[in-house]
C-alpha cells in the first residue's frame, strides 16, 4: 500500500517519512552497527519499547529497513537499512554538521561515521 503524503513537496514528503523524533536516531544506530531490538533500547535517547516497535514497523513499511529472523523461539529479528535507508547517510551527516556548528554540547560523530558514503549501486563505502 502506497502511503499518502501531505503534499508533493520533497521536504514535506521526507518529513512524513522520517520527521518523527525516532526514525533518524534508529538510522544512526543502524549505521553505527546496531541491528537488534535490545541494542536499540540501549541508546542514550531511551526509546520506549512500544515506540520502538511502532517505528521499526513503520520504517519497514516505508522501505527504509528490512528485517531478518535470527531466532525462532521466541521470534527475534535483526534490522538493516535498505538501499533507500542508506540513501539517508548524507542527510544524517549534514544534520550532524549543522548541530555541531550551531549547538554547543553536541558530540562530534566519529570520523568513520562522517566518511560513510553511498555508492551509485546503493552500497556503503568509507
Amino acid at each position: 500500500m502506497k502511503p499518502e503524503f501531505r503534499s508533493p513537496c520533497p521536504i514535506a514528503t521526507t518529513l512524513d517519512i522520517v520527521g518523527d523524533r525516532w526514525s533518524l536516531v534508529l538510522v544512526r544506530d543502524m549505521l553505527t552497527g546496531k541491528s537488534r531490538y535490545s541494542e536499540f533500547l540501549q541508546s542514550p535517547e531511551r526509546i520506549t519499547t512500544n515506540i520502538l516497535a511502532d517505528r521499526l514497523s513503520r520504517m519497514e513499511e516505508m522501505g527504509l529497513i528490512s528485517r531478518t529472523l535470527y531466532q525462532e523461539r521466541p521470534k527475534r529479528y535483526a534490522y538493516a537499512l535498505t538501499e533507500k535507508g542508506r540513501g539517508l547517510i548524507p542527510v544524517v551527516q549534514s544534520i550532524c554538521r549543522w548541530a555541531n556548528r550551531y549547538e554547543t554540547g553536541t558530540w562530534t560523530p566519529p570520523e568513520s561515521f562522517m566518511t560513510l558514503a553511498v555508492e551509485p549501486d546503493g552500497t556503503e563505502s568509507v
